[in-house]
């Protein structure tokens, strides 16, 4: 399967500041991905050098093949991007909204178009500007998907909308999942990990890990063992986080689970443990238990 979005080396400096640091990212197309990473991590940054809309970069990164550096309109027909913050006509009504985007692309489907107005109950006749933010983002996500894109990239989408909105969202998103890439950033973790088939973990500019979904939910998980004396002992295998105890129990995050092997490192470690108790862990646990640990190292 070829690669939908590729970095290499990727570096976006804000003066001495690296807002993106040495990523290395590659996308396959088909594909759902989800970039989560704390505030400040450098996610928005990384979409706008692909679309080219940040510029100066340093390294190699590259959106359906084209350098983004030459990213233009030609590449911009077959790419969707909408962004909480992205600035729209306020005076147009929706319809006026929609006739303007038409013309700027060959594969507008206006069945596809009413289908999404239908689906996302749009007034055409209503000023973007008096409409909720949920209605905007609806409003932005119908002009984008409209045309069959490619890929589609989305920057924080869901932030304050309810979970009405987001289900609808999501639904016209999942519609389209057969037939283009999907990059989505996003604080909304539980709802990525109902539909993401892949994620990346963005931290201080850098790249923690690149995965299936299904991967990750298997390698991590809380553990949570019996112990006669709840002592930590000096030096405890790195892939073991956030290490607590209380009474005679001791918990910590499992990074990389193996049910045997799990066991017999517990009991190398803690040989009076008389009962290992472990649970899955849902993507909002996993990305919290990661930047706690990233913090407590820094």
């Amino acid at each position: 399967m070829s690669d939908a979005i590729e970095t290499s080396g990727l570096r976006m400096r804000f003066g001495k500041h690296a807002a993106v640091d040495g990523l290395d990212l590659k996308i396959s197309a088909g594909s759902v991905y989800a970039l989560i990473g704390s505030n400040g991590a450098g996610k928005s940054t990384t979409l706008k050098v692909l679309t080219n809309i940040q510029k100066g970069y340093e390294g190699h990164a590259a959106l359906l093949g084209v350098e983004s550096r030459r990213v233009g309109a030609k590449e911009l027909e077959r790419v969707a991007y909408v962004s909480e913050s992205q600035e729209m006509p306020e005076g147009m009504t929706v319809a006026e909204l929609l006739a303007f985007w038409r013309p700027f692309y060959r594969r507008w489907d206006a069945a596809r178009e009413k289908e999404l107005l239908d689906l996302f109950r749009l007034p055409l006749d209503r000023k973007l500007k008096h409409l909720s933010r949920g209605m905007r983002m609806k409003a932005a996500l119908a002009s984008s998907l409209a045309y069959h894109p490619e890929l589609i990239i989305l920057d924080e989408p869901f932030t304050g909308l309810d979970p009405l909105v987001r289900d609808e969202l999501v639904e016209a998103l999942l519609d389209h999942a057969s037939e283009a890439t999907i990059l989505i950033s996003s604080h909304d973790l539980a709802e990525i990990e109902s539909f993401a088939s892949h994620v990346g973990f963005l931290e201080e500019g850098k790249l923690r890990f690149s995965e299936e979904m299904s991967g990750l939910s298997q390698r991590f998980r809380e553990v949570e063992v019996t112990v006669d004396q709840a002592d930590l002992p000096s030096a405890l295998p790195k892939h073991w986080l956030l290490p607590q105890t209380a009474s005679a129990v001791v918990r910590f995050v499992e990074t990389q689970f193996d049910g045997a092997g799990l066991e017999a490192e517990v009991h190398s470690v803690f040989p009076s443990a008389r009962h290992i108790e472990t649970r899955p862990m849902p993507l909002r646990s996993i990305f919290v238990a990661l930047a706690k640990a990233g913090r407590e190292t820094a």
